[in-house]
C-alpha cells in the first residue's frame, strides 16, 4: 500500500497502453523468439500479466498510502478499473454482440450450464473441503471464534465466488465477519482469482489439445463462430468517420442510459428487498440493488434488440473490433489490481484458497471429461462463477469476440444464485470447521 512511483491516472493509462501495444507488436512477429513465445503463452495473458509486474514492482498501483502534513493516513486509488468496467466493459457489451445469433447461442445446447452449475457446486464444497484439509497441518489457519471465526470469512468468498460484489457484502452482512479482518479475505479473492483467470488465459492458447483430450465436439461453438465470420465478410467495409462516430454513440449511448435507468432500477429494488420481513431473503436479493448488476444486464439486452435491427451491419465496419480494444484495457487494469508478492503476506488463508478453486477446477475437469464439453464451457463456466461480468466476457471473447455474450448471460445468473448458493456453502464451512 505504499505510494507507487506514478500516481497520476494519465501517466498510468499511458504505461498500461504501451504494455498493451508492445504484447500486440511482439505477438504478429512471425518468427524468432516471440513467433515461439506466444504459441505457448496467449497475447491475453501477457495484457493482463505485464500491468501486474509493474503493480509488483511498486511502479503504478490500484490503491496506495500516504502521510499529510499533520500525519494523517491518506487513502489514495486510481480510478482506471472502475472506468474500464463501468464504461468501456458496457460498451464493449453492446458493440460485440451487435452481430450476435441469438438462435445460434441457444444451439450451443445444455453443456454450458451443466458446466456452469458444475463451477457453483465446485465453489460449494470447494470451501468446506479446503478447511478439513488445511486443518490437518495448520489448525489455526481456520481457526478463530465468534465474530472472529474464519468461516465467516470465508462465506464472503464463497458470494464473491459463485456471484459477485453484491453477494459478497451480502454474506458480510448475514455472518456478520469482523470488518477489521476482512480485508484479508479480500487479499485471498483478488490473488486466487486472478491466479485461477492467469491459468484459464494460458489454457485457452492450447485449447485444441484439451478438447482432444477432453473428446469435446466444438461443431456448435464452431458454426456460430463461422456464421459470425460470414456475415461481417457480407458486410465488412471500410469504416468510415461516420461508421466510427455512430457505433460510439450506440455503445457509449447505451452505456449513459444503462448507467441512468441502473440508478432508478437498483433504488427501486433496493427498498422493496430492505421492506421485506425475513433477514435472509432480504439477502438473497441483494444483487437487485446493485448498480453494476443492472447496468450489464441493460446494456446487454439493449444490445440484444439492436442485433435485430440494421445496427447489426457496423460489425462489418469493425464494432466487435473497437469492442475488443476496450476489452484489453479492462484486461490490463485488472492486471494492475494483481500484486504477485501478495501472495506471500498470508500464505494460511492463500493455502484454502488454493486447495478451494483447485477442487473447483478439478470437479469442472471431470464433469467436462465425462460429458464430453469444450474447453471454452469449462473455462467461461468457471469465470461466470468465480470472475462474474467483468471477467466472464474476457474469457469467452478470447475464443471469439460473438462469444462474449455467453459469459455475460452466465454471469448474470450467477448473480441470481450467488447469495442462495453461498448461504450452502457457509453451512457446510461451519461444519467443517468444528469437525
Amino acid at each position: 500500500m505504499t505510494q507507487p512511483t506514478f500516481t497520476n491516472d494519465a501517466i498510468v493509462f499511458g504505461i498500461l497502453m504501451l504494455s498493451l501495444g508492445f504484447v500486440f507488436y511482439t505477438e504478429n512477429i512471425k518468427s524468432g523468439f516471440w513467433h515461439k513465445f506466444y504459441k505457448i503463452v496467449p497475447g491475453l495473458f501477457m495484457a493482463y500479466f505485464i500491468p501486474a509486474i509493474f503493480t509488483t514492482a511498486g511502479i503504478i498501483s490500484p490503491e496506495w498510502e500516504t502521510t499529510n502534513a499533520v500525519g494523517e493516513t491518506v487513502k489514495s486509488s486510481s480510478q482506471l478499473y472502475y472506468v474500464s468496467s463501468r464504461f468501456l466493459l458496457p460498451a464493449a457489451l453492446v458493440l460485440m454482440t451487435l452481430s450476435i445469433d441469438l438462435k445460434a447461442i441457444f444451439n450451443l445446447g445444455s453443456k454450458a450450464l451443466i458446466m456452469f452449475f458444475t463451477g457453483t457446486v465446485g465453489i460449494i464444497i470447494g470451501g468446506p473441503i479446503a478447511i478439513l484439509l488445511i486443518s490437518i497441518f495448520s489448525p489455526e489457519t481456520v481457526g478463530g471464534a465468534d465474530f472472529d471465526a474464519v468461516w465467516r470469512g470465508l462465506s464472503t468468498l464463497a458470494g464473491s465466488w459463485i456471484g459477485g460484489g453484491a453477494n459478497q457484502t451480502a454474506m458480510l452482512e448475514i455472518y456478520q465477519y469482523n470488518p477489521q479482518k476482512y480485508g484479508g479475505m479480500v487479499f485471498v479473492d483478488i490473488v486466487v482469482a486472478n491466479i485461477w483467470m492467469a491459468i484459464l488465459l494460458i489454457g485457452i492458447g492450447k485449447k485444441e489439445k484439451i478438447d482432444k483430450w477432453l473428446g469435446a465436439d466444438t461443431s456448435a461453438i464452431e458454426d456460430l463462430k463461422n456464421k459470425i465470420s460470414s456475415f461481417t465478410q457480407k458486410v465488412k467495409r471500410n469504416p468510415t468517420l461516420t461508421d466510427l462516430m455512430i457505433m460510439l454513440a450506440i455503445g457509449f449511448g447505451t452505456v449513459g442510459f444503462g448507467h441512468f435507468a441502473a440508478k432508478y432500477l437498483s433504488e427501486f429494488f433496493n427498498n422493496i428487498v430492505a421492506s421485506m420481513d425475513s433477514a435472509t431473503w432480504r439477502n438473497i436479493f441483494t444483487f437487485l440493488g446493485s448498480q453494476f448488476f443492472w447496468l450489464i444486464s441493460i446494456s446487454t439486452i439493449i444490445a440484444v434488440i439492436l442485433s435485430f435491427t440494421k445496427a447489426k451491419s457496423y460489425e462489418g465496419a469493425g464494432a466487435s473490433k473497437i469492442g475488443s480494444v476496450f476489452i484489453y484495457i479492462l484486461v490490463a487494469t485488472i492486471g494492475m489490481k494483481m500484486d504477485l508478492a501478495m501472495i506471500f503476506d498470508n500464505l494460511g488463508l492463500i493455502a484454502i484458497g488454493v486447495v478451494w478453486m483447485t477442487i473447483h477446477a478439478a470437479l469442472l475437469i471431470l464433469v467436462a471429461k465425462l460429458i464430453k464439453a469444450p474447453y471454452f464451457f469449462l473455462a467461461v463456466g468457471s469465470q461466470a462463477n468465480v470472475g462474474g461480468a467483468a471477467s466472464a466476457p474476457i474469457v469467452a471473447q478470447a475464443f471469439h469476440p460473438s462469444l462474449a455474450t455467453v459469459g455475460v448471460l452466465l454471469a448474470v445468473f450467477g448473480y441470481a444464485i450467488g447469495t442462495v448458493g453461498a448461504i450452502a456453502c457457509t453451512i457446510l464451512l461451519e461444519i467443517a470447521s468444528k469437525v
